[in-house]
C-alpha cells in the first residue's frame, strides 16, 4: 500500500489522497468539536471546527501516512483548564479523534460487507477503511503527542506528563527510525489493521 505503487495508476492514486484526507480529517475535527462541546473553544479560534482538510494537515505526518501507512494530523490544542474536570474531558477529547475513525470504519465496512459495489467504490471504501484504522491505531500508542498519551496523564501528575511531553517527540521519531531498520511498528499496524478490517468485513485485507 505505499505510495510508489499507486503513481502509474491515477485514478488510485487520486482515491488514495483522497482516502487520506478524509480520514485525517474527521480525526481532527472531532478533537475539535468535542472540545468545544466540553467548554473549550481554543480549537474553533484557531480554525479547526472544520471539515476543511486543509485546515488540519501536518505535513510531516501526512507524508509518512502516505509513504508508510501510518502517521498524523495536525494536533488540535486544547485548553483543559476551560474544561469541568480537566484530566478526564482531555482524555475525552483525545479519544474523540480514534473514535470517529473506528466508528467510520465500521460504518463503511458494514457497507463493504453486505452491499455489491461497483469495483472503484469498493476500491475506495476499501482504502477510506484503511486509513481510518491506520489513524486510529497509530494515534493509540501512549507517547506524547499521540492521543493515547492522555491516557498517562490520568495517573501521572501534571510535572511528570509535562516532562514524559518533552520526551515525546524524540522518543517517537526514534521508534520510527528504529523501525525502519526493524520494522516493529510497520509489522504491528499490519497485523492490528489486518484483524480489525477482517473483524469489520470479514474479508481479507491485501498488504
Amino acid at each position: 500500500m505505499l505510495i510508489f505503487q499507486l503513481i502509474n495508476d491515477p485514478i488510485q492514486f487520486i482515491g488514495y489522497v483522497i482516502a487520506l484526507l478524509v480520514a485525517i480529517t474527521i480525526h481532527e475535527f472531532s478533537h475539535a468539536y468535542t472540545a468545544y462541546l466540553y467548554g473549550d473553544s481554543t480549537a474553533k479560534s484557531m480554525g479547526r471546527l472544520t471539515l476543511n482538510p486543509i485546515a488540519h494537515l501536518d505535513l510531516t505526518g501526512t507524508i509518512f501516512l502516505l509513504l508508510a501507512g501510518f502517521g498524523w494530523g495536525k494536533p488540535v490544542m486544547v485548553n483543559p483548564h476551560n474544561f469541568a474536570n480537566p484530566k478526564l474531558d482531555n482524555l475525552t477529547v483525545s479519544l474523540a479523534g480514534p473514535m470517529s475513525n473506528i466508528f467510520l470504519a465500521i460504518a463503511l465496512g458494514l457497507l463493504y460487507r453486505f452491499i455489491n459495489l461497483p469495483t472503484i467504490a469498493e476500491q475506495f471504501i476499501f482504502l477510506i477503511i484503511f486509513f481510518n484504522l491506520a489513524l486510529m491505531i497509530f494515534n493509540l500508542i501512549p507517547i506524547p503527542p499521540l492521543d493515547g498519551s492522555k491516557i498517562l496523564a490520568l495517573f501521572t501528575s501534571e510535572e511528570t506528563y509535562l516532562y514524559l511531553q518533552q520526551l515525546g517527540i524524540p522518543l517517537l521519531f526514534g521508534l520510527i527510525i528504529f523501525s525502519s531498520f526493524v520494522p516493529i511498528i510497520p509489522l504491528l499496524m499490519t497485523k492490528t489493521v489486518t484483524l480489525f478490517f477482517t473483524l469489520i468485513t470479514g474479508k481479507s485485507i491485501i498488504m
